[in-house]
């Protein structure tokens, strides 16, 4: 097999902000936060970064779902970019893609990713953090078709989705639970998690419905914070300061209806798609893979992503996280080590990468997965906008 050009890229650098509910904070005070602490993680300095990618581009119409344009962060941090990339259509991991390209084909040598968030603090003012209509405006375009309905929230028409997956397939809330839970405990290793309370299966059981069958424990947490993702030309790796985590494979595809509810099988979402691509550029198989971060907006897409991914068969997802045994840290596949979307926080998906490369540094402290993990697989999205990375230690 041809080597995919993203194997000329490493993750050289991670950096983080304060995560947390109501911070207070402007999305630029957060993001220079994490760049500086992703700086320091690979050893680089501000003049070093010649390239910004990030998703899905400032929304003015949305300002706490994405406050921070890629100018306003240029002219905050001086940088000299030879190269930038910012866009909403596509997957939330579009911005790595980009930089995978970007140093692949000589645009750029070190790229800065980041994704911030202002969502929980602008939700306590009473500011909607994102919505697809608003003021009983004619809709148009995406949501013309949800909107009428009173279906204005993804939990609606995930639950849609979801109602037709357990139909098929015979699922039952308590095996769906196996997620929540299993983030939860992962949660309460991790210091920045919002929710670290033990989470029982009653609890759950009993818990509120929001959009059957999906309850409020199987709903991820609007947050504040921002994620910072270095990547760099594989030829500078042995000159960082951390150690470089090398991008095996990356996929972001974008195939049949550009729909929530009008796929041609309600069972499955472009997670399927992205997991062919993703295997078709690299020799490793899913038996390979050490720990998964997989995107867990709501609890069911991690289902989903497992089957899509090829770590099980369709429709056989939920036997498989049934109880939490396979799925626990010392599980035979670690899911969601950070406490995912559903206790750590919603970071819409690069917490999940970030996460990916804790682990196969071995700095998960009391999450850390036994063993040295050598590969691992994140991933982002849910319905038609789906990508995953494969990436290695070795």
């Amino acid at each position: 097999m041809q080597a995919a050009p993203e194997r000329q890229a490493i993750i050289s650098g991670i950096g983080q902000s304060a995560v947390g509910r109501r911070l207070g904070r402007g999305g630029l005070d957060l993001t220079l936060e994490a760049v500086f602490a992703a700086l320091n993680d690979a050893g680089l300095d501000r003049t070093d970064i010649d390239g910004v990618a990030s998703w899905p581009g400032f929304k003015a119409e949305m300002p706490a779902f994405s406050p921070v344009s890629i100018g306003e962060l240029k002219e905050a941090l001086d940088l000299q970019l030879n190269w930038y990339s910012a866009g909403g259509e596509a997957t939330q991991m579009s911005a790595l893609i980009n930089a995978c390209m970007a140093v692949a084909s000589g645009q750029a040598r070190h790229v800065l990713c980041f994704r911030t968030v202002t969502e929980s603090t602008a939700l306590a003012e009473g500011i909607r953090s994102s919505n697809v209509g608003t003021g009983g405006a004619r809709i148009s375009g995406f949501g013309e078709f949800q909107i009428p309905f009173q279906a204005a929230s993804p939990a609606n028409w995930i639950g849609m989705v979801a109602s037709r997956y357990f139909h098929e397939f015979g699922v039952r809330r308590e095996q769906l639970a196996a997620v929540a839970i299993n983030a939860r405990r992962n949660a309460a290793l991790n210091p920045k998690a919002v929710y670290k309370e033990p989470l029982t299966l009653d609890q759950y059981m009993n818990s509120r419905m929001i959009s059957s069958p999906l309850c409020l424990f199987d709903c991820d947490v609007p947050i504040d914070g921002s994620t910072v993702i270095i990547v760099s030309h594989r030829d500078t790796g042995v000159d960082m300061r951390s150690v470089p985590i090398n991008v095996e494979s990356i996929a972001g595809p974008l195939n049949g209806r550009d729909t929530w509810d009008q796929m041609a099988d309600l069972t499955r979402f472009c997670a399927e798609a992205a997991g062919k691509r993703l295997w078709s550029r690299t020799d490793y198989k899913p038996a390979d893979v050490d720990v998964v971060e997989l995107y867990d907006g709501f609890s069911f897409l991690s289902l989903l992503w497992l089957e899509g991914l090829g770590f099980c068969g369709r429709g056989e997802a939920a036997a498989f996280v049934e109880g939490g045994q396979r799925i626990a840290l010392e599980g035979e596949l670690p899911l969601n080590t950070h406490g995912g979307q559903l206790s750590g926080g919603r970071l819409h998906g690069m917490g999940h990468v970030y996460e990916a490369v804790v682990q196969l540094r071995g700095e998960g402290g009391a999450r850390q997965v036994a063993g040295q993990p050598k590969l691992a697989v994140a991933s982002n999205g849910g319905g038609p906008l789906a990508a995953a990375v494969l990436l290695s230690r070795e």
